[in-house]
């Protein structure tokens, strides 16, 4: 893969096969966040669980302290009292099965995260097949399929984010932006990494944490010293 001139002078500042401590890596990050607009910094956690085991699933959710720093959408599928409380607590978007062929056949996607209420989910179930693939169907263990819209629209708004499995048995997550404190960031990865590894399933065998990279949306990569982080 062919970088820019950027990207490579960024990336002689890191060692390739050196493992920093967390505080470390998060300067270098920082450093090597070279691009014209505020890059969001993700952390890259390579796991040893097979998803495709139901017991070694990983799923769930962890307010950051300083939230993204990205301003997020929030669309709330419910019905009743829940649809002014939702309002009254800041939703983006609130409605219910009229919703449906608004998502379905216009292609609307104007939201970041959705919330319903456990009795609108077999409404929303219908939207499977879109919100499935982008990872935004509302589930109970990120917290995202609740009565309490109140508590979920707050939460989220203030920095939760969800960390999930995809096909190669990595988590990415945002932590944060470039122009944060190297110190917002530390808390940010710190909850991260707390709920990370408490999320261990108790059915795996073997390494849980096989590798930490942290990066900028257009940096390099820099590795975490796994050690450190479970020590």
């Amino acid at each position: 893969m062919k970088h820019g001139k950027k990207y490579n002078e960024a990336a002689k500042a890191i060692e390739r096969n050196n493992q920093y401590d967390p505080e470390e890596a998060i300067g270098l990050v920082k450093k090597t966040a070279v691009a014209k607009f505020d890059e969001t910094v993700e952390v890259h956690i390579r796991t040893g669980c097979d998803g495709k085991h139901a017991d070694q699933q990983i799923r769930g959710a962890v307010v950051l302290p300083h939230g993204t720093g990205k301003t997020v959408r929030v669309l709330v599928f419910a019905k009743g009292t829940k649809l002014d409380e939702a309002q009254a607590a800041g939703a983006d978007h609130v409605g219910g099965e009229e919703l449906i062929p608004k998502i379905q056949n216009d292609g609307w996607l104007d939201f970041d995260v959705v919330v319903a209420t456990p009795d609108m989910m077999g409404v929303v179930g219908r939207l499977g097949k879109v919100l499935g693939p982008k990872g935004l169907m509302p589930n109970p263990k990120a917290g995202t399929v609740t009565m309490d819209v109140a508590k979920a629209i707050e939460d989220i708004k203030a920095g939760k984010i969800e960390y999930r499995l995809d096909k190669g048995n990595i988590i990415h997550v945002p932590v944060g932006k470039a122009s944060f404190t190297e110190e917002q960031l530390k808390d940010n990865f710190d909850a991260l990494m707390g709920a990370v590894i408490k999320a261990k399933p108790a059915a795996l065998k073997g390494q849980y944490l096989k590798s930490v990279t942290l990066s900028s949306t257009m940096g390099p990569g820099v590795k975490v010293n796994v050690q450190k982080l479970l020590g």
